[in-house]
């Protein structure tokens, strides 16, 4: 009986594990925008029309609107994508299917450079953890480099570099 209550109450919580999983899925998105490859990147999302995005002080919904705003602006080759960087502050597990992840973002080695913050609402099913919320901010002054680095188009340095991302304004 003991074992059963613990597997419930377990099996109700957000783990180390979710937490793993959702670095992971960050981790696999970063890869693919870093080497141009815009599907890659768009796998972390929600493909379907429940999709949220909010940036710019837009709010635009659905896979297909996003992916085609992606294209428009980023295009879809390591060129013109840039390098993407960011920062996971915070992942707060609200219930063992939901978790909601701050972090910071920078971008460079492209025209849209720039740098900010984000918020994504993460949902897990059969097939694991998944965006469906992204809320992007462009910081006010993100035309120039942070502080402590010498040279924008470098990539961070590995101590600072969490992962990538993008979205400064979907």
């Amino acid at each position: 009986m003991l074992g059963l209550v613990f597997f419930v109450l377990g099996g109700c919580r957000f783990t180390s594990s979710d937490r793993r999983a959702i670095e992971g899925v960050l981790s696999e998105q970063s890869a693919a925008w870093n080497h141009g490859d815009l599907d890659g990147f768009l796998r972390a999302y929600e493909p379907s029309q429940q999709l949220i995005f909010t940036a710019g002080g837009a709010i635009r919904r659905g896979f297909a609107e996003a992916r085609a705003r992606y294209l428009e602006r980023y295009g879809a080759r390591a060129e013109t994508m840039g390098h993407l960087e960011f920062e996971i502050l915070d992942i707060r597990g609200l219930d063992r299917r939901s978790a909601v992840v701050l972090g910071r973002w920078r971008l460079t080695q492209t025209e849209e450079a720039g740098a900010g913050v984000f918020t994504l609402v993460f949902r897990r099913d059969g097939r694991g953890w998944y965006i469906v919320h992204d809320h992007t901010s462009v910081d006010s002054d993100s035309s120039s480099p942070p502080a402590d680095s010498a040279d924008a188009s470098a990539p961070a340095s590995p101590q600072k570099q969490s992962d990538t991302r993008a979205d400064p304004e979907l």
